[in-house]
């Protein structure tokens, strides 16, 4: 009755859930069993019983000294003190991959008991081995509910630090957003253009040529005498909304500083071209402020073809030079070169 009370109570310390030190201490009905069976060793510190990853065909129960269980992959380790096992599932399966590294901590004694010896001791006391066997996977699925609950753990921690960089990454994003954009107008500044025509290849079609217009607000200068900088702000978020409708989704619409403006975009020819440039005046002069007081705006615009072979300052040089020459002196006129 005591051998059995002292079951009752191993098997009890060591539900699921538990915080586990090492393997179960033996109580002494079960170490009575062992007692002559299988092989004694005797280890030095520093030597190594098995590694991880080797077929195991052995247990061993710790009589004297201290061996360390070093599983690896962030797991902690379990040092086993006198009266512990290990390396039980060699002889509960028949043969077990080894999950951690047994190393000697100090010079032990130690009884090595292979299959042979585990299966002559259930013919001989297959009561009391039943009752050995039932603790030792008690402790087991304890042991695999620990290991689950951390793995759960450290699953959650992932998901977030993961939630933590997709925030950042989408922080960052936005603060490179708002670097390359214009306050004002949310169009791309020139950071914005430098960085698109940096990715320019991406935007490439063999079947349609990059071009560029260059646009300008007419007499920008009297009307912000005239009614006030608010309304100048006003004006250029206006002409600005103007220029993004023009932009397809491979295309760039900037402010470039003051009230300049600039679209690059891919079209068929210069007739393709030519219709941008109306589109855009026709819907600037179809704007209605009300911070204007009933004054219409205009924009001239200049437009060329971009040559691959030269770079945005060619580009813009050209484009400044047609839109001067659109600008002639009234104003709202727009010119191809």
């Amino acid at each position: 009755m005591q051998d059995e009370a002292d079951d009752v109570a191993a098997e009890a310390a060591f539900q699921p859930g538990e915080r586990l030190a090492g393997p179960r201490r033996l109580p002494e009905s079960e170490r009575a069993l062992f007692a002559g069976a299988g092989a004694v060793l005797h280890v030095l510190a520093g030597d190594t019983l098995f590694r991880r990853g080797e077929h195991g065909r052995s247990m061993f129960l710790l009589e004297a000294g201290e061996v360390r269980l070093c599983f690896g992959d962030d797991m902690a380790d379990k040092l086993l003190e006198p009266g512990r096992y290990f390396g039980e599932l060699a002889v509960f399966l028949g043969e077990h991959l080894r999950t951690a590294d047994a190393i000697a901590e100090s010079d032990c004694s130690l009884r090595e008991i292979d299959v042979a010896a585990f299966d002559d001791l259930l013919e001989q006391a297959p009561r009391g081995m039943a009752r050995f066997m039932r603790a030792g996977f008690s402790y087991l699925v304890a042991g695999e509910n620990q290991l689950l609950h951390g793995l759960r753990r450290r699953n959650e921690d992932l998901m977030r630090a993961l939630d933590a960089l997709r925030q950042t990454r989408s922080e960052l994003s936005l603060a490179q957003q708002l670097v390359r954009s214009d306050d004002l107008t949310g169009l791309a500044n020139r950071r914005g253009l430098y960085s698109y025509l940096e990715d320019a290849a991406r935007y490439a079609s063999p079947d349609m040529q990059r071009a560029l217009l260059l646009i300008d607000i007419d007499h920008f200068k009297r009307l912000n005498r005239t009614h006030g900088h608010l309304a100048g702000d006003s004006a250029l978020r206006a002409v600005a909304e103007a220029v993004r409708g023009q932009a397809g989704p491979f295309d760039l619409p900037c402010r470039l500083g003051g009230d300049e403006f600039a679209l690059i975009l891919s079209v068929v020819d210069e007739g393709d071209l030519a219709n941008r440039a109306i589109s855009l005046s026709t819907a600037v002069r179809a704007l209605s402020l009300p911070a204007l007081a009933g004054e219409r705006l205009g924009v001239s615009i200049g437009g060329v073809f971009c040559d691959p072979a030269e770079d945005w300052s060619h580009w813009y040089s050209h484009a400044d030079a047609v839109l001067l020459r659109a600008r002639g002196t009234d104003g709202g006129n727009w010119r191809i070169e």
